[in-house]
């Protein structure tokens, strides 16, 4: 599939509709399943243990401050320096609360860093040390760490897999935080807040020239492809919710969960879907292999400060391996005083790394030695080895595999399904587009949708080139978590990829082919138009041809770059329907003055200035 820049479209519900959500009760797809979280609190600059941070307001924010869960939120108008004590937390004014939470646009600063955050923050303290939980909408947790794991190599689909596979780890399993759901370190996945653009891979998909206006973007846009594309969907396995991890390469096979964390106590339970397997795939290019050289006396300072072994000790040999290959525990041992210690050898990877870097023991699939005082490590792979190899994933990727088949390689015998319903989506196909569902009794709705594309094409002279995916979500809510759009949006375009509320609840009220209609608008015009064409003229066009806006005859007060930040960032319904509605009248003006084939012709190149001065 090919993904074009996009502008966003919004479709505007009715009133009627924004506040009838449908029933699951009475949806067919209905599961005794509770409603997956919507928001994660996830640990922000959890590996700088500071001790206190300045907060400061951006301007015009609305940003607040509360000190006790039912104290009433006060405006937070100027920076406020807050510090960590034994007890709680220290604020201007000798205020100690437990704990305070802000909303609104921030700016944080600390350990020389700043951050601006959009997300809700909790902040508490522990023996002197801060402790900052941001509560993210899942998906934008996903997009996040998708966009921070995430390397050149990798490919759309691959991409679409590294997000089932995080948004499982995510859902699925323990971390061990009191404070927090995840932590943004590797301990948990790595997550960087100011995100991590891959210029290569955001290419492949086509670089959007319009920010998506209903979440904090990471600027990585094939994450953010990869992520609303396989929204809600984790790993399952005959019917029951699979743990997922991944790594960067596994060096030519797979490890058990068991070979790189040995339970210590009850006995792990079976996880068929995680064995060690080969992966021809990973070595396509050859095996990633790296040699180390640690001194005793490194090794002793990163193993005393993890608390695996005290000082005094001199030999380090494999004591045992998995099926893989890989070392699982090793043996420590002290010749002076004839005593020796068994400790994993991811636990020893683990230390190894905190301490001296982790570009040192890359992963536990090694063979160790000691030569002139000095241990020699020669070693395969990088990471845990455990799930799906990144650098598999992207070869089988460049091979054109899908993430369905990506999957099946690393996890063998799980799938992809929504995370509520256990459910996997189905793909129903038609001409020039396919409908993406829950429920394959949706096929029902195919000739309406074929109606919608039908009058699109008519009437923006536009043909379908790649056929368009819409994906029909099960519930309102589903839909709103997924897209992270507002009330009154009832569909939403990105590209040649098209998200709605259920189709039933828009057939009940004879909507569903005026939206669609509206929706494969916009996936006409994005796959036609050039990348500085501007927001207004893309949306403007749409709701002309749809039918959906009344121009009056007189200019609306909206100028143009006003117009496209409107578009953009809309904070309120109201102010989304003046934007259209002036891109409306903007757009019926060119049409009558030039012809609707000229205006498709700047469509594809750009506008002129020529035009833009006729405009105005």
């Amino acid at each position: 599939m090919r993904i074009h820049p996009l502008a966003v479209a919004r479709t505007l519900l009715l009133a009627v509709l924004v506040t009838v959500a449908p029933a699951l009760a009475q949806s067919p797809l209905a599961k005794p399943a509770p409603h997956p979280p919507a928001t994660l609190r996830v640990g922000l600059w959890t590996l700088w243990h500071d001790k206190d941070l300045t907060i400061s307001p951006t301007p015009d924010s609305g940003a607040t401050l509360r000190t006790c869960e039912t104290c009433a939120a006060s405006p937070l108008n100027h920076p406020m320096q807050i510090r960590a004590t034994a007890s709680g937390l220290t604020l201007p004014g000798n205020r100690q609360p437990a704990s305070v939470r802000l909303t609104g646009p921030i700016t944080l600063a600390a350990h020389g860093e700043t951050l601006t955050l959009r997300n809700p923050l909790r902040i508490s303290a522990r023996n002197g040390e801060l402790i900052l939980a941001v509560s993210l909408p899942v998906e934008t947790y996903v997009e996040r760490v998708v966009a921070s794991e995430s390397g050149p190599a990798d490919t759309p689909e691959s991409l679409k897999a590294l997000a089932i596979v995080v948004r499982s780890f995510a859902l699925h399993q323990p971390h061990g935080h009191a404070d927090y759901d995840l932590c943004d370190s590797t301990h948990c996945q790595l997550l960087h807040w100011g995100g991590k653009p891959q210029p290569d891979a955001a290419e492949k998909l086509g670089a959007p020239s319009f920010p998506r206006p209903f979440a904090e973007r990471t600027g990585n846009h094939a994450a953010h492809a990869a992520t609303l594309a396989t929204a809600g969907e984790t790993l399952w396995f005959h019917a029951q919710r699979a743990e997922a991890w991944f790594h960067q390469n596994c060096g030519g096979r797979t490890a058990s969960p068991a070979e790189v964390w040995p339970e210590k106590g009850p006995v792990r339970k079976p996880m068929p879907w995680l064995a060690s397997r080969t992966d021809s795939y990973c070595t396509a290019n050859g095996a990633r292999e790296w040699s180390a050289s640690l001194s005793l006396a490194d090794l002793t300072g990163a193993l005393a400060a993890a608390g695996l072994v005290r000082p005094g000790w001199k030999t380090l040999t494999v004591a045992r391996r998995g099926e893989s290959g890989r070392a699982v525990t090793l043996l420590v041992t002290s010749t002076e005083i004839s005593a020796s210690t068994e400790i994993t050898a991811e636990d020893f990877r683990l230390a190894v790394g905190r301490a001296l870097g982790w570009n040192r023991i890359l992963s536990t699939w090694f063979e160790v030695s000691r030569q002139d005082g000095q241990f020699l490590f020669h070693g395969r792979g990088s990471g845990h080895g455990v799930g799906l190899c990144q650098a598999g994933a992207a070869a089988m990727g460049a091979l054109g595999r899908d993430s369905s088949q990506i999957l099946a390689q690393y996890f063998p015998g799980a799938i992809a399904a929504d995370e509520a319903t256990g459910l996997p989506w189905q793909t129903l196909p038609a001409q020039g587009f396919a409908l993406e569902t829950l429920d394959p009794a949706e096929a029902v709705y195919l000739p309406q949708l074929s109606q919608a594309l039908a009058g699109a094409e008519s009437r923006s002279g536009l043909q379908v080139t790649d056929p368009i995916t819409v994906r029909a979500f099960r519930s309102t809510p589903a839909f709103r978590d997924a897209t992270l759009a507002p009330g009154w949006v009832a569909a939403f375009t990105e590209g040649d990829w098209i998200a709605t509320q259920p189709l039933h609840t828009l057939a009940s009220r004879k909507l569903l082919v005026p939206i669609l209609r509206h929706e494969f608008l916009h996936a006409l015009i994005e796959s036609q138009a050039a990348a500085n064409t501007p927001l207004w003229l893309r949306e403007g066009l749409v709701e002309v041809w749809s039918g959906d806006a009344k121009p009056t005859a007189a200019p609306p007060a909206l100028q143009l770059d006003q117009i496209d930040r409107a578009l953009a960032h809309a904070a309120t319904e109201a102010q989304s329907q003046a934007a259209h509605r002036a891109a409306a009248w903007y757009a019926a003006r060119l049409l009558d003055r030039f012809g609707r084939a000229q205006v498709l012709a700047w469509l594809r190149s750009g506008l002129p200035a020529s035009a833009l001065a006729a405009l105005q």
